[in-house]
Protein backbone atom coordinates (compact mmCIF):
# COMPACT_ATOMS: atom_id res chain seq x y z
CA UNK A 1 0.00 0.00 0.00
CA UNK A 2 1.51 3.17 -0.88
CA UNK A 3 1.20 6.10 1.67
CA UNK A 4 0.62 9.48 0.63
CA UNK A 5 4.23 11.95 1.66
CA UNK A 6 4.29 14.01 4.69
CA UNK A 7 4.54 17.48 4.15
CA UNK A 8 4.76 20.09 6.56
CA UNK A 9 3.44 23.79 5.86
CA UNK A 10 6.10 26.45 5.48
CA UNK A 11 3.46 29.18 6.78
CA UNK A 12 2.29 27.02 9.69
CA UNK A 13 5.80 25.43 10.63
CA UNK A 14 6.80 23.73 13.61
CA UNK A 15 7.71 26.63 15.84
CA UNK A 16 4.60 28.68 14.23
CA UNK A 17 2.12 25.85 15.23
CA UNK A 18 4.13 25.37 18.69
CA UNK A 19 3.38 29.01 19.33
CA UNK A 20 0.10 29.06 18.33
CA UNK A 21 -0.72 26.44 21.03
CA UNK A 22 1.44 28.22 23.78
CA UNK A 23 -0.52 31.24 23.09
CA UNK A 24 -3.88 29.02 22.92
CA UNK A 25 -3.10 27.65 26.44
CA UNK A 26 -2.07 30.72 28.68
CA UNK A 27 -3.30 33.83 26.80
CA UNK A 28 -0.10 35.84 27.08
CA UNK A 29 2.03 37.07 24.26
CA UNK A 30 5.67 36.06 24.86
CA UNK A 31 8.29 37.74 26.58
CA UNK A 32 12.09 37.07 26.22
CA UNK A 33 15.37 38.38 26.22
CA UNK A 34 18.56 38.68 23.22
CA UNK A 35 18.17 40.26 20.04
CA UNK A 36 15.80 38.92 16.28
CA UNK A 37 16.67 35.18 15.88
CA UNK A 38 15.30 34.97 12.02
CA UNK A 39 17.64 35.48 9.41
CA UNK A 40 17.77 39.22 8.22
CA UNK A 41 20.43 40.83 5.16
CA UNK A 42 23.13 41.75 7.23
CA UNK A 43 27.19 42.55 7.36
CA UNK A 44 27.77 39.20 5.46
CA UNK A 45 26.17 39.56 2.75
CA UNK A 46 28.40 42.13 1.83
CA UNK A 47 32.73 41.91 1.33
CA UNK A 48 35.64 44.47 1.41
CA UNK A 49 37.27 44.60 -2.37
CA UNK A 50 40.95 44.22 -1.02
CA UNK A 51 43.84 46.37 -3.06
CA UNK A 52 45.86 44.57 -6.05
CA UNK A 53 46.79 46.15 -8.94
CA UNK A 54 44.63 49.52 -9.12
CA UNK A 55 45.05 49.79 -5.43
CA UNK A 56 47.92 49.66 -3.34
CA UNK A 57 47.50 47.99 0.17
CA UNK A 58 49.60 49.11 3.15
CA UNK A 59 52.22 46.97 5.06
CA UNK A 60 50.78 45.45 7.90
CA UNK A 61 53.77 45.58 10.32
CA UNK A 62 55.50 48.90 9.04
CA UNK A 63 52.63 51.08 7.75
CA UNK A 64 50.39 52.80 10.36
CA UNK A 65 46.43 52.36 10.14
CA UNK A 66 44.73 55.03 12.94
CA UNK A 67 42.02 53.98 14.63
CA UNK A 68 40.87 57.06 16.55
CA UNK A 69 37.88 58.77 16.77
CA UNK A 70 36.03 62.18 17.97
CA UNK A 71 32.40 61.82 19.20
CA UNK A 72 30.40 65.45 19.95
CA UNK A 73 32.40 67.52 17.95
CA UNK A 74 29.77 70.17 16.48
CA UNK A 75 28.47 71.85 19.64
CA UNK A 76 30.22 70.37 22.86
CA UNK A 77 32.57 72.17 24.35
CA UNK A 78 34.53 68.74 25.32
CA UNK A 79 33.67 66.55 23.01
CA UNK A 80 34.94 62.75 23.93
CA UNK A 81 37.92 61.10 22.41
CA UNK A 82 37.99 57.07 21.78
CA UNK A 83 40.80 55.10 21.13
CA UNK A 84 38.74 52.88 18.98
CA UNK A 85 35.73 53.55 17.01
CA UNK A 86 34.01 50.71 18.85
CA UNK A 87 31.93 51.53 22.10
CA UNK A 88 29.47 49.67 24.46
CA UNK A 89 25.88 50.04 24.19
CA UNK A 90 23.34 51.18 26.97
CA UNK A 91 22.69 47.85 28.97
CA UNK A 92 20.81 49.09 32.52
CA UNK A 93 21.93 48.11 35.88
CA UNK A 94 18.48 46.42 36.62
CA UNK A 95 18.66 44.17 33.30
CA UNK A 96 21.76 43.44 34.00
CA UNK A 97 24.12 42.90 37.16
CA UNK A 98 26.80 45.44 39.25
CA UNK A 99 29.28 42.41 38.68
CA UNK A 100 28.71 42.79 34.54
CA UNK A 101 28.39 46.67 34.37
CA UNK A 102 31.80 46.95 36.54
CA UNK A 103 33.48 44.25 33.85
CA UNK A 104 32.33 45.94 31.26
CA UNK A 105 33.58 49.37 32.25
CA UNK A 106 36.75 48.19 33.27
CA UNK A 107 36.89 46.05 30.19
CA UNK A 108 35.72 49.28 27.85
CA UNK A 109 38.33 51.70 29.56
CA UNK A 110 41.44 49.09 29.08
CA UNK A 111 40.62 49.48 25.58
CA UNK A 112 39.82 53.35 24.94
CA UNK A 113 36.78 53.24 24.51
CA UNK A 114 33.25 54.06 26.74
CA UNK A 115 30.21 52.48 28.02
CA UNK A 116 26.62 53.65 28.28
CA UNK A 117 24.63 53.76 31.25
CA UNK A 118 20.97 52.20 30.09
CA UNK A 119 17.91 53.00 31.82
CA UNK A 120 17.24 53.14 35.90
CA UNK A 121 20.24 55.22 36.42
CA UNK A 122 24.23 55.50 37.05
CA UNK A 123 25.20 52.70 39.19
CA UNK A 124 28.60 53.44 41.63
CA UNK A 125 30.17 50.47 40.39
CA UNK A 126 29.33 51.54 36.44
CA UNK A 127 31.24 55.08 37.37
CA UNK A 128 33.99 53.78 38.92
CA UNK A 129 35.14 51.32 36.24
CA UNK A 130 34.33 53.34 33.14
CA UNK A 131 36.72 56.28 32.08
CA UNK A 132 34.33 57.40 29.63
CA UNK A 133 30.52 56.84 30.59
CA UNK A 134 27.66 58.24 28.71
CA UNK A 135 24.41 59.50 30.29
CA UNK A 136 21.41 57.82 28.91
CA UNK A 137 17.83 60.07 29.33
CA UNK A 138 15.08 57.60 28.61
CA UNK A 139 11.42 58.01 28.74
CA UNK A 140 10.90 56.51 31.84
CA UNK A 141 13.04 58.98 33.84
CA UNK A 142 13.79 56.15 35.73
CA UNK A 143 17.03 56.86 38.10
CA UNK A 144 17.52 60.24 36.16
CA UNK A 145 20.05 61.93 38.56
CA UNK A 146 20.97 65.70 37.46
CA UNK A 147 24.28 65.19 39.31
CA UNK A 148 24.52 61.61 38.15
CA UNK A 149 24.43 63.06 33.90
CA UNK A 150 26.80 65.83 35.35
CA UNK A 151 29.23 63.68 36.02
CA UNK A 152 29.51 61.23 32.78
CA UNK A 153 31.18 62.55 29.66
CA UNK A 154 28.17 62.30 27.43
CA UNK A 155 24.95 62.18 27.45
CA UNK A 156 22.48 60.15 25.04
CA UNK A 157 18.56 60.79 24.72
CA UNK A 158 17.36 57.43 24.17
CA UNK A 159 14.46 58.16 21.30
CA UNK A 160 14.34 54.28 20.35
CA UNK A 161 15.62 50.87 20.45
CA UNK A 162 16.19 48.54 17.63
CA UNK A 163 14.38 45.74 19.12
CA UNK A 164 11.74 47.17 19.90
CA UNK A 165 10.60 50.75 17.99
CA UNK A 166 7.90 52.59 19.15
CA UNK A 167 7.76 50.30 22.62
CA UNK A 168 9.36 50.68 25.90
CA UNK A 169 11.30 48.37 28.00
CA UNK A 170 10.55 46.09 30.34
CA UNK A 171 11.94 44.90 33.99
CA UNK A 172 10.49 41.72 35.41
CA UNK A 173 9.51 41.63 38.81
CA UNK A 174 11.91 39.18 39.66
CA UNK A 175 15.08 41.49 38.75
CA UNK A 176 13.44 44.69 40.78
CA UNK A 177 15.19 43.89 44.02
CA UNK A 178 15.24 46.33 46.74
CA UNK A 179 18.66 48.61 44.97
CA UNK A 180 17.20 48.64 41.87
CA UNK A 181 13.91 49.48 43.47
CA UNK A 182 15.29 52.37 45.48
CA UNK A 183 17.53 53.70 42.18
CA UNK A 184 14.21 53.91 40.03
CA UNK A 185 11.84 54.57 42.61
CA UNK A 186 9.64 51.70 41.95
CA UNK A 187 8.02 48.81 44.30
CA UNK A 188 10.13 46.30 44.56
CA UNK A 189 8.95 42.57 43.22
CA UNK A 190 6.62 43.90 40.47
CA UNK A 191 7.02 44.06 36.85
CA UNK A 192 8.14 46.90 35.23
CA UNK A 193 7.23 48.71 31.85
CA UNK A 194 8.98 51.78 30.71
CA UNK A 195 7.49 54.73 28.81
CA UNK A 196 7.46 54.46 25.13
CA UNK A 197 7.74 58.09 24.42
CA UNK A 198 8.95 61.05 26.55
CA UNK A 199 6.31 62.07 28.83
CA UNK A 200 7.71 66.07 27.70
CA UNK A 201 7.16 65.35 24.12
CA UNK A 202 4.33 66.21 21.61
CA UNK A 203 6.44 66.14 18.86
CA UNK A 204 10.10 66.53 17.65
CA UNK A 205 10.39 69.96 17.89
CA UNK A 206 10.38 69.52 21.45
CA UNK A 207 13.65 67.35 21.23
CA UNK A 208 15.33 71.25 20.46
CA UNK A 209 13.92 72.29 23.95
CA UNK A 210 15.18 69.05 25.34
CA UNK A 211 18.64 69.18 23.75
CA UNK A 212 18.90 73.20 25.29
CA UNK A 213 17.76 72.20 28.39
CA UNK A 214 20.60 69.48 28.73
CA UNK A 215 22.88 71.48 27.09
CA UNK A 216 22.43 74.28 29.80
CA UNK A 217 22.42 71.21 32.70
CA UNK A 218 25.70 70.52 31.41
CA UNK A 219 27.52 73.85 30.41
CA UNK A 220 27.54 73.22 26.97
CA UNK A 221 30.51 70.85 28.01
CA UNK A 222 28.89 67.61 27.03
CA UNK A 223 28.04 65.54 23.46
CA UNK A 224 24.58 65.18 23.57
CA UNK A 225 23.56 62.00 21.43
CA UNK A 226 20.50 61.22 20.14
CA UNK A 227 19.60 57.32 19.80
CA UNK A 228 16.67 56.48 17.69
CA UNK A 229 15.05 52.55 16.71
CA UNK A 230 15.57 52.12 12.93
CA UNK A 231 12.23 52.21 11.68
CA UNK A 232 12.42 55.78 9.40
CA UNK A 233 15.96 56.62 9.84
CA UNK A 234 16.02 59.44 6.50
CA UNK A 235 13.39 61.51 8.33
CA UNK A 236 14.36 60.69 11.99
CA UNK A 237 18.18 61.31 11.74
CA UNK A 238 17.17 64.90 9.60
CA UNK A 239 15.26 65.63 12.51
CA UNK A 240 17.12 65.06 15.38
CA UNK A 241 20.17 67.21 13.32
CA UNK A 242 17.52 69.83 12.96
CA UNK A 243 16.97 69.73 16.96
CA UNK A 244 20.44 69.83 17.38
CA UNK A 245 22.05 66.62 18.24
CA UNK A 246 26.38 66.30 18.37
CA UNK A 247 26.35 62.51 17.27
CA UNK A 248 23.12 59.96 16.36
CA UNK A 249 22.95 56.63 17.14
CA UNK A 250 21.55 54.25 14.86
CA UNK A 251 19.91 51.09 16.27
CA UNK A 252 18.89 48.50 13.76
CA UNK A 253 16.61 45.73 14.22
CA UNK A 254 19.35 43.01 15.35
CA UNK A 255 19.34 45.33 18.28
CA UNK A 256 19.05 43.32 21.53
CA UNK A 257 17.29 43.58 24.40
CA UNK A 258 16.75 42.50 28.55
CA UNK A 259 13.00 42.16 27.98
CA UNK A 260 10.15 42.69 25.54
CA UNK A 261 7.26 40.80 23.42
CA UNK A 262 9.14 38.20 20.53
CA UNK A 263 6.42 40.03 18.88
CA UNK A 264 8.24 43.51 18.71
CA UNK A 265 12.09 41.74 18.23
CA UNK A 266 10.90 39.66 15.21
CA UNK A 267 8.48 41.95 13.49
CA UNK A 268 9.40 45.66 14.07
CA UNK A 269 11.78 47.72 12.60
CA UNK A 270 14.26 47.37 9.60
CA UNK A 271 17.91 45.73 9.90
CA UNK A 272 20.76 47.75 10.37
CA UNK A 273 22.09 47.46 6.39
CA UNK A 274 19.15 49.51 5.00
CA UNK A 275 18.93 52.07 8.45
CA UNK A 276 22.95 52.54 8.11
CA UNK A 277 22.61 53.21 4.56
CA UNK A 278 19.29 56.05 4.66
CA UNK A 279 20.89 57.70 7.89
CA UNK A 280 24.22 58.47 6.13
CA UNK A 281 22.46 59.68 3.03
CA UNK A 282 20.12 61.72 5.12
CA UNK A 283 23.40 63.41 6.95
CA UNK A 284 24.82 64.11 3.54
CA UNK A 285 21.82 65.64 2.28
CA UNK A 286 22.15 68.25 4.96
CA UNK A 287 25.72 68.46 4.72
CA UNK A 288 26.15 67.21 8.32
CA UNK A 289 27.95 63.86 7.25
CA UNK A 290 31.21 63.35 9.33
CA UNK A 291 30.20 66.50 11.05
CA UNK A 292 27.54 64.81 13.13
CA UNK A 293 28.59 61.83 13.85
CA UNK A 294 27.18 58.60 13.16
CA UNK A 295 26.96 55.49 15.47
CA UNK A 296 25.46 51.87 14.04
CA UNK A 297 24.33 49.13 16.27
CA UNK A 298 22.75 45.94 16.18
CA UNK A 299 24.46 42.87 15.22
CA UNK A 300 28.00 43.74 15.41
CA UNK A 301 29.67 40.76 16.05
CA UNK A 302 33.45 40.99 14.39
CA UNK A 303 36.20 43.12 12.82
CA UNK A 304 34.71 42.80 9.47
CA UNK A 305 31.40 44.41 10.30
CA UNK A 306 33.44 47.29 12.13
CA UNK A 307 35.14 47.59 8.87
CA UNK A 308 32.12 47.41 6.60
CA UNK A 309 29.95 49.57 8.92
CA UNK A 310 32.40 52.45 8.67
CA UNK A 311 32.95 51.77 5.05
CA UNK A 312 29.29 52.61 4.67
CA UNK A 313 29.73 56.04 6.36
CA UNK A 314 29.39 55.31 9.91
CA UNK A 315 31.71 57.21 12.18
CA UNK A 316 31.59 54.59 14.83
CA UNK A 317 29.64 51.02 16.19
CA UNK A 318 28.02 50.14 19.40
CA UNK A 319 28.27 46.58 20.79
CA UNK A 320 25.74 44.97 23.21
CA UNK A 321 24.74 41.35 22.83
CA UNK A 322 28.32 40.67 21.36
CA UNK A 323 29.45 42.49 23.97
CA UNK A 324 27.77 40.29 26.60
CA UNK A 325 29.01 36.94 24.61
CA UNK A 326 32.50 37.81 25.12
CA UNK A 327 31.61 38.29 29.00
CA UNK A 328 30.01 34.82 28.76
CA UNK A 329 26.81 34.68 27.88
CA UNK A 330 25.64 31.91 26.59
CA UNK A 331 28.42 30.03 27.47
CA UNK A 332 28.54 26.33 27.86
CA UNK A 333 29.34 26.31 31.83
CA UNK A 334 26.53 25.69 34.50
CA UNK A 335 24.48 23.79 31.58
CA UNK A 336 22.25 22.06 34.51
CA UNK A 337 20.62 25.87 35.12
CA UNK A 338 20.17 25.92 31.24
CA UNK A 339 17.99 22.69 31.41
CA UNK A 340 16.61 23.78 34.58
CA UNK A 341 14.99 27.15 32.07
CA UNK A 342 14.57 24.71 29.78
CA UNK A 343 17.13 25.99 27.81
CA UNK A 344 20.66 25.03 26.70
CA UNK A 345 24.05 27.36 26.08
CA UNK A 346 23.60 28.77 22.44
CA UNK A 347 19.74 29.08 22.75
CA UNK A 348 19.59 30.69 26.04
CA UNK A 349 17.41 34.04 25.83
CA UNK A 350 16.22 33.90 29.33
CA UNK A 351 17.30 37.44 30.26
CA UNK A 352 14.17 38.25 31.06
CA UNK A 353 14.05 35.85 34.12
CA UNK A 354 17.07 36.94 36.34
CA UNK A 355 18.24 33.32 36.59
CA UNK A 356 21.08 33.89 33.85
CA UNK A 357 22.93 30.87 34.48
CA UNK A 358 26.52 32.75 34.01
CA UNK A 359 26.01 35.41 36.28
CA UNK A 360 25.53 38.25 33.85
CA UNK A 361 21.60 38.99 33.50
CA UNK A 362 20.97 38.91 37.16
CA UNK A 363 20.48 40.00 40.89
CA UNK A 364 20.82 36.95 42.60
CA UNK A 365 24.20 37.21 44.83
CA UNK A 366 24.31 33.42 44.34
CA UNK A 367 24.52 33.76 40.17
CA UNK A 368 26.21 36.69 40.12
CA UNK A 369 29.09 35.77 42.04
CA UNK A 370 29.88 33.65 39.26
CA UNK A 371 31.08 36.74 37.15
CA UNK A 372 34.49 37.22 37.95
CA UNK A 373 34.62 40.73 37.38
CA UNK A 374 38.78 40.98 37.11
CA UNK A 375 38.63 37.83 34.25
CA UNK A 376 35.16 39.26 32.23
CA UNK A 377 37.10 43.23 31.81
CA UNK A 378 40.61 41.05 30.65
CA UNK A 379 37.69 39.25 27.82
CA UNK A 380 35.88 42.55 27.12
CA UNK A 381 39.38 44.01 26.25
CA UNK A 382 40.66 41.11 24.39
CA UNK A 383 37.38 41.00 22.37
CA UNK A 384 37.79 44.69 21.58
CA UNK A 385 41.63 44.60 21.16
CA UNK A 386 40.52 41.68 18.58
CA UNK A 387 37.61 43.81 16.95
CA UNK A 388 40.00 46.14 16.43
CA UNK A 389 42.92 44.31 14.76
CA UNK A 390 40.52 42.67 12.00
CA UNK A 391 38.87 45.92 11.05
CA UNK A 392 42.96 47.63 10.61
CA UNK A 393 43.70 44.59 8.68
CA UNK A 394 40.97 45.06 6.22
CA UNK A 395 41.16 48.57 6.22
CA UNK A 396 45.18 47.99 5.39
CA UNK A 397 44.43 45.29 2.60
CA UNK A 398 41.90 48.42 1.15
CA UNK A 399 45.05 50.78 1.04
CA UNK A 400 43.86 52.48 4.06
CA UNK A 401 45.67 54.58 6.58
CA UNK A 402 42.57 55.08 9.03
CA UNK A 403 39.65 53.29 9.30
CA UNK A 404 37.50 56.31 8.54
CA UNK A 405 39.02 56.15 5.06
CA UNK A 406 37.16 52.93 4.56
CA UNK A 407 34.28 53.90 1.70
CA UNK A 408 31.52 52.53 -0.07
CA UNK A 409 33.44 52.30 -3.10
CA UNK A 410 35.49 49.67 -0.70
CA UNK A 411 32.16 47.41 -1.21
CA UNK A 412 30.52 44.90 -2.92
CA UNK A 413 27.26 42.73 -2.49
CA UNK A 414 26.88 39.37 -2.45
CA UNK A 415 23.06 39.41 -3.35
CA UNK A 416 20.73 41.35 -5.10
CA UNK A 417 18.97 42.25 -1.63
CA UNK A 418 22.15 43.41 0.32
CA UNK A 419 23.02 45.23 -2.81
CA UNK A 420 19.90 47.29 -2.83
CA UNK A 421 19.95 47.91 0.94
CA UNK A 422 23.52 48.83 1.27
CA UNK A 423 23.51 50.56 -1.69
CA UNK A 424 26.56 48.81 -3.23
CA UNK A 425 27.39 47.23 -6.56
CA UNK A 426 26.70 43.79 -6.88
CA UNK A 427 30.01 41.76 -7.01
CA UNK A 428 30.95 41.64 -10.81
CA UNK A 429 28.69 44.49 -11.72
CA UNK A 430 28.19 47.45 -11.46
CA UNK A 431 24.73 47.22 -10.54
CA UNK A 432 23.23 49.18 -7.83
CA UNK A 433 19.33 47.89 -7.58
CA UNK A 434 17.17 51.25 -7.52
CA UNK A 435 19.75 53.37 -8.43
CA UNK A 436 21.46 52.32 -11.93
CA UNK A 437 20.31 50.04 -14.87
CA UNK A 438 21.73 47.03 -15.87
Amino acid sequence: MNRPSLRRSATFSPAVIAEIERAADQGLYQIRGFGALRPLPGFDDLVLLGASMSRYPLEGYRERCATDVTLGTRFATKPIELKIPITIAGMSFGALGANAKRALGRGASLAGTCTTTGDGGMSEEERSASTILVYQVLPSRYGFDPAHLRACEAVEIVVGQGAKPGGGGMLLGQKITERVAEMRTLPPGIDQRSACRHPDWTGPDDLTIKIQELRELTDWEKPVFVKIGASRPHFDVQLAVKAGADVIVLDGMQGGTGATQDVFIEHAGIPTLPALRQAVEALQELGQHRKVQLIVSGGIRSGADVAKALAMGADAVSIGTAALVALGCNRAIHVEDYEALGTAPGACHHCHTGRCPVGITTQDPVLEARLDVEEGARRIRNFLTVLTLEAQTLARACGKSHLHNLEPEDLAALTVEAAAMAGVPLAGTDWIPGKSNY
